[in-house]
């Protein structure tokens, strides 16, 4: 392999690059493209509509996530994103290897589909594909314990043993960031609720970096805020664009509850806790112990406040009492996925995992 690779950690809500060897990825942006009409095409439909990266301030109704709960439903969007991220490394890094995290829903054809891309597209030397919660777990420095990442598309639970993963023990949860997100434009903006809104956009975005936490408990949570007296502090408002204050309620506030308690929120499937609980239960029983002492929390939604303790106070309180349980993280861990990459990208027992030009050329002939 050349002395640096290009790493890209595309995820549903951002992608993630930059050159191994750095303790953070060098790009970092959302994940989004917009299909802006032009001469020739001045309407909505597909042909001939020029294709951007992110938002376009003029015409904020284009755009769209070409990846949606870890699937790619827009391959001419995330090309263009591939190619962007290449042509910036590549001033200096010409000749560089590129390795891809891949999402553990892709669907069946979006391997070749990748290759295809990366060799005859963005003419790449080699490729390695890479699963994203292999490489959270790469990035813990362990090679056994449960990986529990949530993102922006999706919640997933995944045990491994000395590095290899527990298929039959994973668990996929789709609800996410981009459903914590929605709660809010829905309960903030009501009948006038509109997610291409950059206003209401910056809003949300805005209120989840600074105002959302996680309860240790939900219920005294709630009663707590209700026992406030009226005068508020500036931790329950928050001061729109145009400089109008706007009073949270308890529940926004609370919005990532939604992880332990998706019920509330009208989402279906058992909270992120309990699907830890039920991928380690199905393991076997020899393995558990040390499973439940390496849970790596990782993603953008364990940033959170009180979301490692509150997902490490219900396994110990609630199932693992007379286990030894630790939680695991790390100050990047919104970066796991792309730094784990980043160490695997060199080391000699994934050699066999990356296909050549030449490789690919001799497949497609076959």
């Amino acid at each position: 392999m050349a002395t640096k690779t290009i790493i890209i950690d595309h995820g549903s809500g951002f992608l993630k690059a930059g050159l191994s060897g750095w303790n953070e990825p060098q790009m970092v942006f959302p994940s989004i493209v917009n299909y802006i009409p032009c001469r020739e095409n001045p309407g909505p439909s597909y042909a001939r509509r020029r294709v951007s990266l992110g938002i376009d301030i003029c015409h904020p109704d284009t755009f769209s996530y070409p990846i949606e709960r870890g699937r790619v439903l827009n391959w001419e969007g995330v090309e263009h994103i591939w190619s962007f991220v290449l042509e910036k490394h590549r001033q200096e890094h010409e000749d560089s290897p590129v390795l891809i995290t891949e999402s553990p829903t892709k669907e069946p054809g979006d391997r070749q589909k990748t290759l295809e891309i990366m060799f005859e597209l963005l003419d790449v030397p080699s490729v390695f594909l890479a699963d994203q919660l292999e490489m959270s777990l790469y990035a813990s420095g362990h090679l056994t314990g449960v990986v529990v990442d949530s993102g922006y598309g999706l919640s997933r639970v995944q045990p491994f043993h000395l590095g290899r993963p527990l298929h039959s023990s994973g668990k996929t949860l789709e609800f996410a960031g981009q459903d914590l997100s929605s709660y809010l434009f829905q309960s903030l903006f009501k009948e006038d609720c509109n997610k291409h809104n950059l206003f209401q956009l910056e809003t949300v975005a805005t209120i989840q970096m600074s105002k959302c936490y996680v309860s240790q408990n939900l219920a005294e949570a709630l009663e707590f805020r209700q026992s406030l007296p009226s005068e508020s502090d500036g931790s329950t408002t928050y001061q729109l664009p145009d400089g109008a204050l706007v009073e949270l309620t308890p529940m926004q506030q609370l919005a990532p509850e939604m992880f332990f308690s998706p019920q509330v929120f009208d989402l279906q499937g058992p909270s992120l806790s309990q699907a830890v609980v039920d991928s380690i239960k199905t393991c076997e029983t020899s393995l558990q112990p040390i499973l439940t002492s390496h849970v790596t929390a990782c993603g953008g939604n364990t940033l959170y406040p009180g979301f490692t303790k509150r997902l490490y106070k219900e396994l110990t309180t609630e199932h693992f009492s007379s286990t030894k349980t630790a939680i695991w993280v790390g100050s990047n861990r919104n970066f796991s996925v792309w730094l784990g990459a980043s160490v695997v990208a060199h080391l000699s027992t994934y050699r066999s995992a990356w296909v050549t030009r030449e490789e690919y050329d001799e497949s497609m002939r076959a």
